[in-house]
């Protein structure tokens, strides 16, 4: 491990007294912990007969990949001059399931609304998405495609055009 290495540890825990004998019997409902931030409620998707009201494996890493490019790009804005004063994204992650009942992800799109203190140029914005995703994480980490089609807002409310990056 090197100087720069970064160690990130969790414990993921299950139990249940339903047993594992059919598919559809057994709980997905589990927890994933870490020191610090404490326990967070996971559970498989709906589809896969989960807990609606827990977080699923695939939601975590749509919002991994979206909490890490909006961080990444608040750090490009602060290196920019930029001053940011909102950012929502609506991601959205799609999944493919094959035959033989594995999966991936095939893309994900993220659509970052960003409002700054003063107008932002389209070019400035699309700048600052490019960098953003060029050092993001979690991005540099997947073997799919992580699109961002960005809609940004000044001070004055003016509309900065989307743009679609692989």
């Amino acid at each position: 491990m090197s100087v720069t290495d970064h160690l990130f540890e969790i414990t993921t825990a299950w139990s249940s007294d339903r047993g594992t004998a059919d598919y559809r019997s057994y709980s997905r409902a589990h927890t994933a912990s870490a020191e610090g931030p404490g326990e967070l409620a996971v559970s498989a998707d709906r589809a896969f007969h989960g807990d609606a009201e827990r977080w699923n494996p695939e939601q975590l890493l749509v919002s991994a990949l979206s909490s890490c490019h909006m961080l990444s790009f608040l750090h490009q804005a602060v290196l920019e001059g930029v001053t940011v004063t909102g950012y929502t994204d609506r991601a959205v992650g799609r999944m493919a399931l094959n035959p033989d009942h594995s999966g991936q992800f095939e893309e994900v799109v993220l659509r970052p609304e960003v409002t700054a203190a003063e107008p932002l140029e389209a070019d400035v914005l699309e700048r600052l998405h490019e960098r953003a995703h060029a050092v993001c994480f979690i991005a540099r980490s997947v073997s799919f495609p992580v699109r961002v089609e960005s809609a940004g807002h000044g001070a004055a409310g003016a509309d900065a055009a989307a743009e679609d990056r692989a």
